[in-house]
């Protein structure tokens, strides 16, 4: 990817004296959503901050005070590679599209996971979707207290299962059934001790993160490599293994789902009403108070 072909939407900033780089989501009329160039452009950084010697710990953040709303669903077929200029209705993607989608989905997400240089997300605001995926998946989370955190992908097409092994490993088995269940968003500070790195005060993030940031610039590169790949071979041992055929597997049977004539179906109320009218309807079907 040259110069002239980079995502204006997603910003690169390196310091090699402080050893730092940030990688900073820029779509803030969507909330940080991203869309696949955008995330081809994060991986294609991310691989250049890997074998830049003179940088070992990179920042992950959103513009305007807002980490990401994870992927962008105002064109789901984009994600396949369907266009819809016509204004005619997307052909239904094949199943061999499907995996080709999730293999480079995995790819994305599992090197920043076993990323060689340390990563921090600097969570303000939202961290939903995959971005609440990456939140949990860095070395060090930075999330202020009113953040608001979750997968509510769930009730678009049920409970996203795709890193069904991260959240069981990160969240434990009773809040990530809660969580993929019933798509809810909860407050950052609502989460037990030890989700994420540091919960702090919403106007503290970044100065905190930078901080963070620093701490780790201090260590030996070498070590921090080193670290990194004794990390990933505990978490594939522990947690991870078999991730990428469960993922497609979960996914073929997923968007085949039959939806039954009181259940929210998202790509019909689309069809129907638009992406905002959806989501709209999605929050009165699933606006459920336990307290009632």
């Amino acid at each position: 990817m040259t110069t002239s072909e980079r995502d204006p939407r997603v910003l690169l900033e390196r310091d090699p004296e402080s050893h730092i780089a940030r990688i900073t989501i820029a779509n803030p009329t969507r909330k940080n959503a991203y869309d696949p160039p955008m995330r081809r452009q994060m991986r294609a950084d991310l691989d250049a901050i890997a074998t830049d010697d003179d940088i070992k710990v990179v920042i992950l953040r959103g513009a305007d005070g807002v980490f990401s709303t994870g992927a962008d669903m105002a064109n789901a077929y984009a994600w396949y590679g369907n266009k819809n200029e016509s204004g005619e209705k997307p052909r239904r993607p094949s199943q061999r599209r499907r995996l080709g989608v999730d293999r480079e989905s995995f790819a994305f997400y599992h090197e920043f996971l076993y990323f060689p240089k340390v990563t921090v997300a600097q969570v303000e605001t939202y961290a939903l979707g995959g971005a609440f995926e990456l939140s949990l998946m860095a070395d060090i989370s930075v999330v202020g207290k009113n953040a608001r955190v979750g997968m509510p992908g769930a009730q678009l097409l049920g409970p996203a299962l795709g890193n069904l092994h991260l959240f069981f490993h990160r969240l434990g088995p009773v809040l990530a059934r809660r969580m993929l269940l019933t798509g809810d968003q909860v407050r950052a500070s609502d989460l037990p001790d030890g989700t994420f790195t540091d919960v702090c005060a919403d106007d503290k993030v970044g100065k905190r993160a930078e901080k963070w940031a620093q701490k780790c610039a201090r260590m030996p590169a070498d070590g921090i490599a080193i670290a990194k790949t004794g990390f990933g071979l505990v978490e594939q041992t522990m947690a991870y293994s078999g991730e990428e055929a469960t993922g497609f597997l979960i996914h073929a049977f997923a968007t085949n789902l039959r939806f039954e004539a009181d259940e929210f179906n998202f790509v019909k109320e689309r069809a129907k009403l638009g992406t905002s009218g959806a989501f709209k309807r999605r929050d009165e079907h699933f606006g459920l108070d336990l307290d009632d």
